[in-house]
């Protein structure tokens, strides 16, 4: 039997928004979203999970690192593992075993939080998704992390709901700003998707969320308002810094917070989870698109897509691209 809509809640879910890669030149936008199911109280997860997760890299070699993905990871052995190990470990949580494979991560979401199929076929690259996950750490101490994991959160009553990522492939994205005409509009519209799946799921638990903000925005009434036009609205706060509104559905007992902040990574648990989980499907995602291309050619240095390398990348791979015969706008953005 569901509470009675004035009894006081003993948990809560908190969920987090951030994504990757929105201002390379190559390579897939990601957005990564979290959930948490928590005991009602002040404790932040960072306190209430301190025996198996730290905020600070350098304690990476025994807890997970949770915290901004630009933090967590680095090009090194050390810091592949450490972003690796802290996105399969909760997406374990969350789904009762890691992703097995780079399709698997890529499907991990709900179904209208999954890259379309068709839209992946016009990115052969996808085919070269890892056929096997992990792919910068051991498994069996990968177990052990999530099992350690699993023992810190039972005892703090923490249930992990949601760790995944939501992949916008180039083409996808191009098709994307030539409708919306610019990059935040685009991004909205998928953090609008995530914002919806969360409200579905768990809209009935006292829902809080919070986005990180990209750009100059610092209002976003008009764009709840379409996105959730069955709801009650009100906005709490609008200042340079944060915004925060409340969504209400009396009628289908639903309610959600919803705050948009400048590096949220840095304040919310969540955000900072679903940074990681964000920066994660990207790497894996570059690392199938360097496989495809070293293959048709071998010695092809490869990029992380970032605009400089990238231009490097399309000025050395012009024996693959010819190879390769793809159109344009599903490899390099136009944005």
């Amino acid at each position: 039997m569901p509470p009675r809509p004035d009894a006081p809640r003993r948990t809560r879910v908190v969920a987090g928004i951030d994504e990757a890669g929105l201002g390379p030149l190559l390579g897939p936008l990601t957005l990564g979203y979290a959930a948490l199911r928590v005991p009602a109280g002040a404790q932040t997860l960072w306190e209430r999970l301190e025996e198996a997760v730290s905020d600070n890299p350098r304690d990476g070699a025994e807890r997970l690192v949770v915290n901004d993905s630009k933090r967590v990871f680095s090009r090194t052995a050390s810091g592949r593992a450490r972003l690796e190990t802290t996105a399969l470990c909760f997406a374990s949580l969350a789904h009762g075993a890691p992703p097995a494979d780079g399709a698997a991560l890529l499907g991990a979401g709900p179904a209208g939080l999954q890259p379309d199929a068709g839209e992946l076929e016009r990115h052969p690259w996808y085919g070269r998704l890892p056929a096997r996950l992990p792919m910068w750490t051991d498994a069996g101490r990968l177990e052990l992390r999530a099992e350690r994991l699993r023992r810190a959160a039972l005892r703090s009553g923490v249930e992990v709901c949601a760790c995944a990522a939501r992949v916008v492939p180039v083409g996808e994205l191009n098709r994307s700003w030539r409708r919306t005409g610019n990059k935040s509009s685009t991004v909205w519209y998928h953090v609008a998707d995530i914002l919806r799946a969360l409200w579905e799921a768990h809209g009935d638990e006292d829902l809080s969320v919070v986005v990180d903000r990209q750009g100059g925005r610092t209002h976003y009434a008009a764009q709840l308002l379409r996105a959730f036009p069955q709801a009650e609205f009100r906005a709490l706060a609008e200042t340079s810094v944060c915004a925060l509104y409340r969504l209400e559905s009396r009628e289908q007992r639903r309610s959600m917070l919803v705050w948009f902040c400048e590096r949220a990574e840095l304040r919310s648990f969540p955000t900072a989870l679903a940074s990681c989980a964000a920066k994660y499907a990207r790497e894996v995602c570059m690392g199938a698109f360097n496989r495809y291309f070293e293959d048709l050619q071998p010695g092809l240095r490869p990029t992380a897509g970032y605009t400089s390398d990238g231009r490097r990348w399309i000025r050395d791979a012009v024996g693959a691209l010819k190879l390769a015969g793809l159109p344009r706008e599903v490899l390099i953005r136009e944005r």
